[in-house]
């Protein structure tokens, strides 16, 4: 984030920090239509970074001029240290890209789909340990047309890691997946994060941005609004907490900066353990919701 904001829920990147994007006042107009309209962005080297913001906020347009797909009306981008306006062949080798619908592949099998994607980069994962990770081993002579919903989503994300990218695009990896296969694609992003991969998630599910990410962005209105660790974001350290007991059959709750001394004050008062003790501090999707307002009418 830019360090001259004066923003106070925008955190800048430590100081220093060795930056794999770079993106000060990025403006992109549709006529009259500010799609993005003065965002300023960094991602560091080897972090997972969320980008969250309901519907027509800005996050495709941004992302794609990062990726190099769209151009961009002023604004200065810096991606893996080139600007993606003058993308070349190098350059995006060294991306992947996991879309929120890829092209059509059904005519070949989860094989020679990797297979072929292998043969763009120069140096590629091995083809067999990529259909392994993401769960596709036992479909890989599967064409692409007979694959599930969930299945087709994991050969897109086969097809955007097995080039060994440094910085990885996601755009709603996990779409179409039930739990347990969510979970494991979270163990993927762990082990590409631990092998050194930049990473820069698009999602809509709140508690996948909570567990993955180091920081997470809110773009609204085509800015960013909020930039910090999820356990920060938006205030949401200093928030009230909510605690909540019984007494007999009634239930109270009390709104409080400080639960661990009301904690103690209870069990002062009631001699010990407190009846139907719980303690509640605002979730990642509270403040989420708080940051967008009305914006989030729109967000699916």
């Amino acid at each position: 984030m830019s360090t001259e904001t004066t923003n106070p829920l925008v955190v800048p990147a430590p100081a220093g920090a060795d930056l794999a994007v770079h993106v000060r006042g990025l403006h992109r107009f549709y006529g009259e239509t500010r799609a993005v309209d003065g965002v300023d962005l960094d991602v560091v080297r080897g972090e997972v970074l969320a980008l969250l913001g309901p519907n027509g906020a800005g996050k495709t347009t941004t992302t794609e001029i990062l990726e190099g797909y769209r151009h961009r009306d002023s604004g200065d981008v810096s991606v893996l240290g080139h600007d993606p306006a003058n993308a070349t062949g190098a350059w995006r080798s060294r991306i992947g890209i996991v879309l929120q619908s890829a092209g059509d592949l059904g005519d070949l099998t989860v094989q020679e789909s990797v297979a072929h994607f292998a043969g763009y980069y120069p140096s590629p994962r091995d083809v067999g340990e990529v259909i392994e990770a993401v769960g596709l081993a036992e479909k890989r002579t599967t064409r692409g047309s007979d694959l599930s919903g969930g299945q087709r989503r994991r050969l897109d994300v086969a097809l955007g890691i097995v080039g060994r990218p440094e910085l990885l695009f996601l755009d709603e990896p996990t779409t179409g997946f039930d739990p347990e296969a969510r979970r494991e694609f979270w163990d993927l992003i762990r082990m590409l994060q631990g092998e050194g991969t930049t990473i820069m998630l698009t999602t809509h599910y709140l508690e996948e941005a909570e567990v993955l990410a180091d920081r997470v962005a809110v773009i609204a209105r085509g800015r960013v609004i909020a930039c910090d660790v999820p356990s920060r974001l938006g205030g949401r350290d200093e928030s009230l907490a909510t605690v909540v007991w019984r007494e007999g059959d009634v239930e109270h709750r009390t709104q409080t900066h400080e639960p661990t001394r009301e904690v103690t004050a209870l069990a002062a008062r009631l001699g010990g353990e407190i009846p139907g003790l719980a303690i509640h501090r605002p979730s990642l999707e509270d403040i989420y919701i708080s940051l967008i307002g009305d914006d989030s009418e729109d967000a699916s």
